[in-house]
């Protein structure tokens, strides 16, 4: 049976940690890279045998890509901390792993939860994620936000979904939205993109119709409509930042 390591990043996730991990005790290893926690989040690994490395910030992608080179197996199955797998989906990714020596890397649908409902519209579902992965085959993209893995080699797609219980509430929603935009902001300011109002006055409306109306999200009810509302909100702020970066940058710290 071919073994696998679990690669998280933390910090201060006490909230979510427990369950991340309960839902891998399996694993043949646990690594756990973590920033800084302050909390009972390092602990907890502790109870699960949990390997642990505390390193300064380097980013998503360089954090992820930390965890994933101290991986002592060559597949590696990266997890946010809340995100949970279930036993449907461990049984799939153990017998894929037996019968499709040739693949390098599997997507993996997420099923998306925002304050305690699934949500099946939006663009939300399926949700693929390259998640399972050769070690030697595979490596997180360098990106400021929204990481991606990238896989030289084969892919595959499995079925059974991780489990995604993201944004408990909307001030959670607001506190990431707020770091979010301005990663993203700075990562179009790197490549040299260029404000556009088009892009403040067009953008957000865009986003809220094809999120409430293309992919269906009315179907969700009043979830569909508020998540479609403020995915255009955090349209909206990421290019009003582009607009405020340059002028940030000149004015130094």
């Amino acid at each position: 049976m071919e073994k696998i390591s679990v690669a998280i990043i933390t910090k201060d996730e006490e909230r979510n940690i427990r369950d991340c991990l309960d839902s891998v005790k399996w694993a043949d290893e646990i690594l756990v890279v973590d920033n800084g926690s302050t909390d009972r989040t390092l602990s907890i690994c502790e109870e699960y045998g949990a390997r642990i490395f505390q390193e300064e910030w380097k980013g998503y992608s360089g954090q992820k890509n930390s965890a994933v080179e101290k991986a002592g197996n060559e597949w590696v199955l990266n997890l946010d901390a809340d995100e949970r797998v279930s036993p449907e989906l461990r049984q799939e990714m153990q017998k894929s792993l037996e019968e499709n020596r040739g693949v390098d890397g599997y997507w993996i649908p997420r099923k998306n939860f925002f304050l305690g409902q699934w949500i099946r519209y939006c663009g939300w579902y399926p949700d693929l994620n390259l998640r399972l992965f050769r070690k030697s085959r595979g490596r997180f993209g360098e990106r400021a936000v929204h990481e991606r893995v990238e896989v030289e080699g084969k892919t595959a797609t499995l079925t059974h979904p991780l489990i995604h219980k993201t944004y408990q509430s909307l001030s959670d929603f607001f506190v990431r939205m707020d770091r979010y935009s301005t990663l993203a902001a700075q990562e179009m300011h790197r490549a040299r993109r260029k404000f556009r109002r088009m892009d403040v006055v067009f953008r957000p409306p865009f986003t809220f119709l094809q999120m409430y109306l293309l992919r269906a999200g009315f179907l969700e009810g009043y979830l569909g409509f508020v998540l479609s509302v403020l995915y255009s909100y955090y349209s909206f702020a990421k290019y009003i930042k582009l607009k405020e970066l340059p002028k940030s940058e000149k004015s130094g710290p």
